[in-house]
């Protein structure tokens, strides 16, 4: 029972993961609206402004602010229950999580990839490039706002 309990719990916790996995943990999301590679505007899914398939609801922008704002904390609340139970893991176990969700997230990328046209590759791997750029910065943003705020105390 407990093997499947620590099973049930770690499948609950590899979507949020794969997200979420970089070096730092406590690393916040990207900023919102960026493209994503996971269903996101890039992809033809759901806009910065359709919230899991609301549009159809026709709200009105207040509705959308506060919905968009329901949905942060909620992701936040996601993201502080897993790392509740994450922490409970050996630093083994959990560079081998994140070994094999980068090990994951690598294969798809490439099979999405495999899938596209010559000219959808090209316009891929611009995209990506781009990504992890846009990455690299917000790396080194929140690196620079720790050590703003390592010197504010």
């Amino acid at each position: 029972m407990r093997k499947t309990l620590t099973a049930l719990l770690i499948a609950a916790t590899l979507p949020t993961l794969a997200m979420a996995a970089t070096a730092n943990d406590t690393t916040p999301p990207p900023p919102p609206g960026a493209p994503m590679m996971d269903g996101g505007p890039m992809m033809g899914g759901h806009g910065p402004r359709d919230h899991g398939g609301m549009k159809e609801l026709n709200l009105t922008q207040e509705q959308r602010q506060k919905l968009g704002k329901l949905m942060g904390e909620s992701m936040k609340n996601r993201h502080d229950i897993n790392e509740k139970y994450l922490s409970k893991l050996s630093a083994a176990d959990r560079k081998a999580m994140q070994d094999e969700l980068k090990a994951n997230h690598d294969k798809t990328q490439k099979d999405i990839r495999e899938l596209l046209t010559p000219e959808q590759q090209k316009k891929f791997d611009e995209l990506q490039k781009d990504r992890q750029a846009r990455q690299a910065e917000w790396s080194e943003f929140q690196q620079w706002k720790a050590q703003k705020e390592g010197k504010g105390n």
